[in-house]
């Protein structure tokens, strides 16, 4: 597998990963079956996409990469679907995760 084809399949793992972290808040403690399985499902599925992605890629950044778009994804979709806060020191925080990881990738 090619370089490109690992990050592609980062990002995917990390897209996957936000869809896992609302999967288990609908599990609700794991009560509810239904998002239970979907968590599992999803965290199956992510894990494989960043094993796969780190055959190929540097583990120090891939994973910086990954954690980063997992924590921006799932700030943003607690925000969006759950009303959690997005005050400016928030948002803030956000920008420089995303800083970091473009750093992180250019510089790989």
């Amino acid at each position: 597998m090619s370089t490109g084809w690992g990050w592609i399949m980062l990002v995917a793992s990390g897209v996957v990963d936000v869809a896992w972290a609302l999967a288990t808040k609908k599990a609700d403690g794991f009560r509810d079956a239904g998002w239970t399985l979907m968590s599992l499902l999803l965290l199956a599925l992510f894990v494989g996409l960043l094993t796969k992605a780190l055959q190929v890629l540097p583990v120090g950044t891939a994973y910086a990469v990954w954690t980063g778009i997992g924590a921006v994804g799932s700030v943003g979709a607690g925000i969006l679907l759950f009303g959690e806060p997005a005050d400016a020191i928030r948002l803030l925080f956000v920008v420089v995760t995303v800083v970091g990881i473009i750093g992180l990738k250019v510089a790989s």
